[in-house]
């Protein structure tokens, strides 16, 4: 019973927290704030967000409300996980888990976001609708050092493919650095 408690909590966890790091990462992205999806981003964690940015402004474009609100997320969801499974931990580690996790959360993000770039790049090349829109808004940044290191060849572009594979070993690094195996 507890491993699938366990799971059900993360996974909503993730979810929400993709929502959450959508949100961190689309002024940085220059997002085009007039497409559906990024309104119902904005829209979900509005509740969460526009209180605690009362209190702490953001900086320029760093939305220190949604980091801080993702952070303290992902500490309870770790913190819940640790008490369902009989692990005492201090606080250290348990936030350093927590921003490790943040992050490697953040490259599944832009992962999946490539990954279904290429997938709709192949069934609906051209078409247009919000949703290919809006992963091609957060793919584009991610995928222009990648072309500028190899060129399409014909119809052919490796690009996505390099940056999953140099986002996936920087999760592997990163990964290591978790001080708590949960």
């Amino acid at each position: 019973m507890k491993p699938a408690l366990i799971f059900i909590i993360s996974t909503f966890a993730q979810l929400f927290l993709f929502v959450m790091l959508l949100r961190f990462w689309l002024p940085f992205l220059r997002a085009d704030f007039r497409n559906p999806i990024a309104q119902g981003i904005l829209r979900i964690t509005s509740p969460l967000i526009v209180p605690v940015r009362r209190i702490i402004p953001p900086i320029g474009r760093l939305d220190t409300a949604t980091v801080v609100i993702a952070f303290a997320l992902q500490y309870l969801t770790i913190l819940v996980i640790l008490s369902i499974s009989g692990i005492s931990a201090t606080i250290v580690p348990i936030a350093l888990t927590a921003l490790v996790d943040l992050l490697l959360l953040t490259l599944q993000l832009f992962k999946f976001a490539i990954f279904i770039y290429v997938i709709l790049s192949w069934v609906a090349a051209g078409a247009y609708n919000p949703a290919s829109a809006f992963i091609a808004m957060i793919v584009q940044p991610v995928l222009r050092p990648f072309r500028k290191l190899i060129p399409q060849i014909g119809m052919l572009d490796l690009s996505a493919l390099l940056a999953i594979i140099a986002l996936h070993a920087t999760g592997i690094f990163v990964a290591t650095l978790r001080p708590l195996p949960i």
